[in-house]
């Protein structure tokens, strides 16, 4: 079992770090800002303009820490991995699986279905909570307009087709939305989905959230022998961690845009941390930055259930136990990968 360990988030522009003996110096204008043990961390995430030495990208490898690169507005660019210990049978395995479509389909098509169940699940939760008998009528009402689409795509053996269903309930989630903050004179309203550019302050919280669960989702591939390039639900593309990205579909509603709403409904984040471009692109400011930064490594501490073990476990290692799960099916040691579905 991977233990659940720490993250370092390098969100500074102009920092710089190198290693010192076994540990990790972030550095700015020579001085020393901090000092963390190499054996402390599972992840290095680096947003914008930050630089590192080879000495480190090197260590980094050696010890099993993934050095991720991020664009200050938190896409994904590449990350620094080591040797994987992953049992080539496995991964020829999955190499197998994601050039027969038809495969491909029945792992996809659970993926989805959860992803769907999981964004459900978050109306379904949030009219629960609700004291406003309209709004929770409404939030029912969304809910209940996700609900044809877990039937059939559960039911369907063309990728084509599952795609197709899921861009059809990701529209459908996102119309309502805005039902889910608490503040109808919210500045966090959203007209729908934006992601390159993100187009208002909601959608760059989504989006930067997002990038970091891909962080952690290409991380929980390559620990359970997985190559996170190739996935089934997301087709091969050339510098897009397919497997990372199928794996998090279970994970955005639940953990990211749970968070999200958390932050903007209690006002620990602001309309006023987040600066628009001349683009039109909005991205967060330092202090906003860390913030979410906090709070998501504060989430990824919190316990649960999970569904298919029936075990405890912290919401950080979720995406690993999945990885593993989904190892396991491809082994032949399950005959159906259990996805992630919350309860």
């Amino acid at each position: 079992m991977k233990r659940h360990l720490n993250t370092l988030f390098v969100t500074t522009e102009g920092s710089y770090l190198a290693k010192e003996g076994a540990s990790v110096l972030v550095r700015q204008q020579k001085q020393t800002l901090l000092r963390v043990p190499l054996h402390n961390l599972d992840g290095i995430v680096c947003f914008g303009r930050v630089g590192f030495s080879s000495q480190l990208a090197a260590a980094c490898a050696a010890n099993d820490v993934t050095l991720s690169l991020m664009s200050t507005y938190g896409k994904f660019h590449a990350s620094v991995v080591g040797y994987s210990p992953g049992n080539v049978l496995l991964r020829r395995q999955q190499y197998r699986v994601a050039a027969d479509v038809n495969r491909s389909a029945l792992i996809a098509r659970n993926m989805v279905a959860a992803k769907i169940a999981n964004s459900r699940q978050v109306y379904l939760r949030a009219a629960r909570d609700c004291n406003d008998d309209c709004r929770r009528e409404r939030l029912q009402v969304a809910a209940k307009k996700l609900l044809p689409a877990i039937a059939m795509v559960r039911c369907s053996e063309d990728l084509d087709q599952i795609r197709g269903y899921e861009g059809e309930s990701a529209a459908r989630y996102f119309a309502a939305f805005n039902e889910l903050q608490n503040d109808p004179e919210s500045e966090f309203r959203i007209s729908g989905r934006s992601r390159r550019p993100p187009l208002d302050p909601m959608n760059a919280l989504l989006s930067f959230l997002y990038s970091i669960l891909t962080h952690d989702a290409k991380s929980a591939c390559e620990a359970a022998g997985l190559d996170s390039a190739v996935g089934f639900l997301h087709r091969d593309r050339p510098g897009r961690p397919g497997m990372a990205l199928d794996l998090m579909e279970e994970f955005r509603s639940f953990l990211c845009d749970r968070l999200a709403l958390s932050l903007v409904n209690r006002k620990q984040v602001k309309s006023a941390g987040f600066v628009k471009s001349e683009s039109g692109a909005y991205r967060m400011s330092d202090a906003t930055r860390k913030a979410v930064l906090v709070a998501y490594q504060t989430r990824k501490q919190d316990t649960i259930e999970h569904p298919f073990l029936g075990e405890k476990t912290t919401v950080g290692l979720l995406v690993h136990l999945q990885a593993r799960l989904l190892a396991r099916h491809l082994r032949g040691d399950l005959d159906e990968y259990p996805a992630f579905i919350w309860r």
